[in-house]
């Protein structure tokens, strides 16, 4: 992904198809896209829309991610969306969100309006015609093709899926064995037997580990230092009364949906305002679950503060069984080189390997790597600052979809729907046809601060793309990622008319 300002593909002689033209364009088809569809559906039933995936098919990480036991890191009483109910187990595997997802798309019909192997390049607002033009790549025919539409929605997530984060060590061209990344994993790999270092110890780490510990013949998580556990049931006891009791299906999604919400709040609200209480209670909560004499200060305690970066979760606690079986084992230490048949640490040891899998996380991919012009001139994401975390600075007619970080994801899709679709509305009652986010008098001078504040969140991932993506100030409406307990009061209740909001 390229660190340098976005600019305009350069033109060329390229023959471009005209697509025709919608009055709203979602770019993804993953969890976002889908709920933004769906609430653009119930609201708007007569607009047009369609949604564009690079993919060739849907749901965005959950279709590109299918390494052993990938599952969600959230409870899905909260990751399901408000509309529609989920029925199974709390934590569940990615076949059965994509399931799920499936469910939405055919009760809605959404699928007729998806169009897959579409990759958006560039999107060009004109203020004269009062709408984009979008340029797509067809994977599929390598046809060149241009969308026009109203209203630009981008939900494509924040992951790059064509390239994950792989850091180079010395010594890898000698390794003889075989170099995987999650995100890359091959249909076809057979671990039976092999000795597997798994580098990491996020939440790939901790449902890859579990997955392929019964069937290798030992798994190693090399870690450089470590995180933050938490072990809740797979099925939460509450959702077994309550469905014990034969009441409907809603009545128990709504309250297991805000038992996990209470529960994520005072998580959220602790680990700020006594971080040290939450340690504790982490470590307290996974003691009895770790092998015998294991070393938890090396091992299970991190030199971060709980949530400042996100607590991986292990269903059950299987991480902590295959480590209790002796299935699985911790390295605590850095990387000095790779061997011809495994990994030296820097205390010297040499880790054997058979295959070593680079859990080291993702590339961001920030509002999809489109390149964006207004009225001809290019648009630098890092000049510009986040409108609520849902529009961009001097970006007419495009909202964007990031969820949480310490909540679902989806918590926040089924309010940033909420908004925009309050905003469409508005503009209509107002005889509007443009809206672009622009900084008041008063905000002209305020200080511009990084998307993200380390001090509250500072994943690798996040602090690797800092200096690519946009701002925030200091002050509201420009500031973004808050938690949801703040969210859900604020967003309901945004004002439209405070000046932050230019119509045409």
């Amino acid at each position: 992904m390229s660190t340098a300002a976005r600019t305009a593909p350069a033109q060329d002689t390229t023959e471009i198809e005209e697509a025709g033209h919608v009055d709203v364009l979602i770019v993804g088809a993953g969890v976002s896209g889908i709920g933004a569809a769906r609430h653009l559906q119930d609201q708007f039933p007569g607009r047009t829309f369609v949604i564009l995936d690079a993919q060739d098919n849907r749901g965005g990480t959950w279709w590109t991610h299918r390494y052993p036991g990938v599952r969600s890191d959230s409870d899905l009483f909260t990751y399901g969306y408000r509309f529609k109910p989920w029925r199974g187990p709390s934590i569940a595997a990615g076949d059965e969100i994509l399931a799920y997802l499936d469910e939405v798309l055919d009760e809605n019909d959404l699928r007729q309006h998806i169009r897959y192997q579409h990759r958006v390049m560039a999107a060009s607002w004109s203020t004269e015609d009062r709408r984009w033009s979008v340029d797509v790549t067809r994977a599929d025919t390598g046809q060149q093709v241009r969308f026009t539409t109203g209203f630009l929605w981008m939900c494509q997530g924040y992951f790059n899926h064509e390239k994950p984060y792989e850091p180079r060590w010395e010594g890898m061209d000698r390794f003889a064995g075989l170099i995987v990344h999650p995100q890359r994993w091959p249909e076809d790999l057979d671990v039976s037997g092999k000795r597997i270092v798994v580098i990491g110890s996020g939440a790939t780490a901790a449902t890859l580990i579990p997955a392929i510990a019964g069937k290798a013949e030992h798994v190693t998580m090399l870690q450089r230092s470590p995180s933050y556990w938490f072990a809740p049931p797979t099925t939460h006891e509450l959702a077994v009364t309550l469905r014990s009791l034969d009441i409907p299906e809603e009545w128990t999604y709504e309250i297991l949906r805000r038992q996990y919400i209470q529960l994520t709040d005072w998580l959220a609200r602790t680990a700020q305002e006594a971080p040290g209480d939450l340690h504790t209670f982490l470590i307290e909560s996974m003691r009895p679950l770790l092998p015998e004499g294991v070393d938890i200060e090396k091992h299970f305690t991190p030199r971060y503060r709980p949530w400042q970066q996100r607590i991986a979760i292990v269903p059950d606690g299987d991480l902590f069984a295959v480590l209790r079986e002796g299935k699985a084992s911790i390295v605590t230490d850095t990387i000095e080189s790779f061997t011809e048949h495994g990994i030296k640490v820097s205390s010297g040891e040499e880790i054997p390997a058979d295959i070593v899998v680079s859990a080291t996380g993702f590339t961001m991919s920030v509002l999809g790597d489109v390149a964006f012009t207004v009225d001809g001139e290019p648009v630098d994401l890092t000049e510009r600052v986040t409108w609520r975390g849902i529009m961009i600075s001097g970006v007419p007619n495009m909202a964007y979809i990031f969820g949480y970080f310490r909540h679902s994801w989806t918590l926040r899709v089924d309010l940033v729907s909420d908004l925009v679709c309050r905003l469409l509305a508005h503009m209509q009652d107002r005889g509007a046809t443009m809206v672009v986010p622009t900084l008041r008098p008063q905000d002209q001078d305020m200080e511009l601060r990084p998307w993200c504040d380390p001090e509250n969140f500072n994943p690798g991932y996040v602090m690797r793309s800092q200096h690519i993506l946009f701002k925030q100030g200091d002050r509201e409406p420009w500031t973004h990622l808050l938690e949801h307990e703040q969210e859900r009061e604020i967003l309901p209740k945004a004002d439209l008319e405070d000046g932050t909001l230019v119509y045409r």
